[in-house]
């Protein structure tokens, strides 16, 4: 049952990250007025708008991870826990 708990947290985090992502991109195109400057081809974008970006992202990313981990961590000590009790 440790490895259910284990793969439902890898997806949770993945669900929350793409979550996060659509969040950033749909919060950035309000704030901003443009569209994220995700795209490589696109040279419109001025450098600070796409520092700027990374950086939210990447804070937002770190966020969501170190979220679900602990999210995993304690569902898997509660489930102990509780085993233990039956």
């Amino acid at each position: 049952m440790n490895i259910v708990l284990k793969l439902l947290g890898t997806v949770v985090s993945i669900g929350a990250g793409l979550a996060g992502a659509k969040l950033i991109d749909i919060l950035w195109k309000a704030i901003t007025g443009e569209d994220s400057p995700k795209h490589d081809d696109d040279m419109e974008n001025s450098l600070r708008a796409t520092i700027a970006f990374a950086a939210i992202s990447g804070t937002v990313s770190a966020i969501i991870r170190v979220l679900s981990q602990r999210g995993t961590m304690q569902a898997v000590n509660r489930f102990n826990r509780t085993r233990d009790m039956v």
